[in-house]
């Protein structure tokens, strides 16, 4: 066996990779384009921390571990395939000398080689076992993961017979006994192992050893491009080209009354019509489950699995790869399925419902943990956010009550159809100027809808507005010229009515031109913070913890009372995952003296979603096993609080429905911002908002 089969191999290998990687080609250029292109340094930087360092699988401990272990291994074995792959033609090939045995480079390259076989051998096992013997869930548990990881064991070893043979065989050349190389572990290991063979068995090993690890890897090549094992080609350029946007942020829609006007298609109605970064996710899905696994529609038994609507979506591409691209062939047309004889086949089938059921899509919270979970940077929220506003602006298909919402918001700027009027009436009794009389305040105070008009969550805003009171901040509010920031109308698929109160709110801003925004509301911040630049409006926002921590540390808010209570943390989506805040409410809490502030074991980053988000706040939660704040709340409980304490008005609402829900009326639904004002409180002050006012 010599260079003629290693020849026909590699060509007859190589010519199958490059026709299935051009058909993989083909699919993911059939939708629009998208520039992830810029910001280069940017983007090696996180390549070389999440790809190649793999800083996100270090949250899984041992299959952390184990899977750094077989990505570093095929680095290093890289060259050697390369080298076997030479030996197929020349036997004895080490690289022109550069490796040869003997030399500083060779002896080390085999030392370090020969380690990380056992490594990757050892790391291989400890996937056979999570898939054999554990079989977690979030996990697919195909023959095809068994398979390939049988390969990887058999290549490894495969690699160490044709080491061993190599060696014994040297040794004889020169004489030698065999002993065992310190450079060589694995290897001089199996040549003790089989010294006694003879010459003509030996040669056997050799050649088996070769040409299987080869054979093994060009199958396995192969294998890619048809397998979830797709994502070790397509993971670094997908790392590469994440979004470099806020995490909080979805993509603008451009231009949306144009594409009204030219009856283009609103959303994301037909899976053609995903941007290669779109596909470049769906190729990239490892199925490792991890997104799943920490997402609340899915941990509540919703229809919502993050892992399965990907694997949906690709399915789907894959199954339908002719059709799709024979439509999209210039001047080329095929009868579709619907009964019209000119519509492309490509466009015969809509995603929902014909393919994804709407209740999935409506069961998103939107919280991020699925995005927070992926270690290769898939995102979700974006293709199920495009889906809704597909259904809700084109096809006018939403849940009911949705309509109401968005009725409030079109009509009155708020969700709930308040009377505009009103949105000022907490403040009574508290003297807060409005920035029509006060135009240049330091501070703008945006109140929000929740704290505006709910009488709970007015509390929230009165204890806020009573803090920059006594810490003697120059703040204003809008009062009624605030409107909603559009956040529920956007994250429900309503484009065009975000839009329009986004326009119509930047506006007004911008005529004040604040020089900071405070919100007690996450969803405002990050809708302020994160999304109003695409319409115009640079402004700085800070969230209420952050603002009132800094206050604390400077000194301008005096604690005078102790509060003996135990105080559980609630972290909100769009406060901590979306935008990075979890220390400074907790310093909050800390600063106030005698509070005990207690962590659940499902805190900052993977904190569950209290259920709200997405919309959610305002339509009736999808069937399922359980309601998702009614699962948070028996999180927090777990700690043994007095107090369950949040940061959001939305959060603290379904907090509170949750611990009516577990009769614990002992339990006290608090925000941050109350139990501060309660430790600066003066006794001979107006009585503000105490733990007895919670309910």
């Amino acid at each position: 066996m010599g260079p003629l089969p290693m020849t026909l191999l590699l060509a007859a290998a190589l010519a199958t990779f490059a026709w299935l990687m051009r058909r993989r080609w083909r699919l993911m250029r059939l939708g629009p384009d998208e520039n992830r292109w810029d910001h280069v340094g940017l983007r090696l930087k996180r390549v070389w921390t999440f790809a190649f360092v793999q800083k996100r699988m270090r949250r899984y401990k041992a299959a952390g571990i184990a899977h750094l272990l077989i990505f570093l291994g095929f680095l290093v074995l890289l060259l050697r395939t390369l080298i076997l792959i030479g030996r197929g033609f020349s036997r004895g090939f080490d690289g022109w000398g550069i490796l040869a045995k003997g030399s500083p480079l060779g002896d080390s390259y085999s030392f370090i080689k020969d380690v990380f076989v056992i490594l990757v051998i050892i790391a291989t096992a400890v996937f056979l076992y999570y898939r054999l013997i554990r079989r977690l869930r979030r996990m697919t548990l195909s023959f095809e993961g068994l398979l390939i990881l049988l390969i990887i064991e058999v290549m490894m070893g495969a690699d160490l017979l044709h080491d061993g043979a190599e060696i014994v065989q040297a040794d004889r050349a020169n004489s030698a006994s065999v002993s065992y190389d310190f450079t060589s572990p694995a290897g001089s290991v199996m040549a003790l192992a089989i010294q006694n063979a003879d010459d003509t068995t030996l040669n056997v090993f050799s050649h088996i050893g070769l040409w299987t690890h080869v054979s093994l890897v060009l199958i396995f090549l192969n294998l890619l491009p048809i397998s979830k094992h797709f994502h070790v080609i397509t993971a670094i350029p997908n790392v590469f080209t994440q979004s470099l946007a806020p995490r909080g942020r979805l993509p603008n829609v451009e231009d949306i009354e144009g594409k009204i006007e030219r009856e283009e298609t609103l959303g994301l109605a037909r899976v053609d019509q995903l941007s290669w970064k779109g596909v470049l996710d769906l190729y990239t899905c490892t199925e490792c489950g991890r997104c799943t696994d920490h997402c609340p529609a899915a941990n509540t038994g919703k229809l919502l699995s993050p892992k399965q609507l990907t694997l949906d979506l690709r399915d789907y591409l894959y199954t339908n790869e002719k059709k799709l691209v024979a439509a999209k062939r210039p001047g080329h047309e095929t009868a579709g399925t619907s009964g019209d004889e000119h519509k492309p086949i490509s466009v015969a089938d809509d995603l929902v419902p014909d393919f994804i059921k709407p209740e999935v899509l409506w069961a998103c919270t939107t919280c991020g943990a699925c995005e927070t979970e992926c270690p290769v940077f898939i995102t979700y929220i974006d293709k199920i956010v495009d889906m809704r506003r597909n259904l809700v602006m084109e096809r006018s298909e939403f849940p009911a009550e949705l309509q109401n919402a968005f009725r409030g918001m079109e009509t009155q700027s708020n969700p709930w159809s308040f009377p505009a009027s009103d949105r000022a009436d907490w403040t009574t009794g508290l003297d807060v100027p409005r920035m029509a009389e006060k135009p240049d305040a330091e501070v703008l105070f945006w109140v929000g809808c929740s704290a505006s008009f709910d009488d709970r969550a007015r509390k929230i805003a009165r204890a806020t507005a009573s803090l920059l009171r006594a810490a003697k901040v120059d703040f204003a509010i809008l009062g009624e010229e605030e409107q909603c920031t559009g956040d529920p109308a956007r994250r429900a698929g309503n484009e065009f009515l975000f839009q329009m109160l986004a326009q119509a709110n930047v506006e007004t801003l911008n005529n004040y031109k604040p020089k900071t925004i405070v919100t007690t509301c996450p969803h405002c911040f990050n809708t302020l913070r994160n999304e109003y630049p695409d319409f115009g409006g640079h402004f700085r926002v800070v969230h209420h913890s952050t603002f009132l921590s800094q206050l604390v540390k400077e000194g301008r808010l005096q604690l005078n009372n102790r509060i003996e209570s135990r105080v559980v943390y609630h972290d909100s989506c769009y406060l901590g995952r979306h935008n990075d805040v979890y220390q400074a409410p907790r310093d909050v809490l800390k600063a106030i003296p005698g509070l005990t502030l207690l962590e659940p074991k499902e805190t900052r980053d993977r904190g569950m979603c209290c259920g709200a988000g997405g919309a959610q706040m305002f339509k009736e939660e999808e069937s399922g096993t359980q309601r998702v704040n009614v699962r948070r709340t028996e999180q927090l409980l777990e700690t043994g609080p007095h107090t369950v304490a949040s940061s959001c008005p939305f959060c603290q609402r379904m907090l509170t429905d949750g611990l009516a829900e577990k009769n614990r009326e002992d339990v006290k639904p608090m925000d941050i911002a109350e139990l501060l004002w309660q430790a600066v409180e003066q006794p001979q002050a107006a009585k503000e908002p105490t733990a007895s006012d919670a309910g």
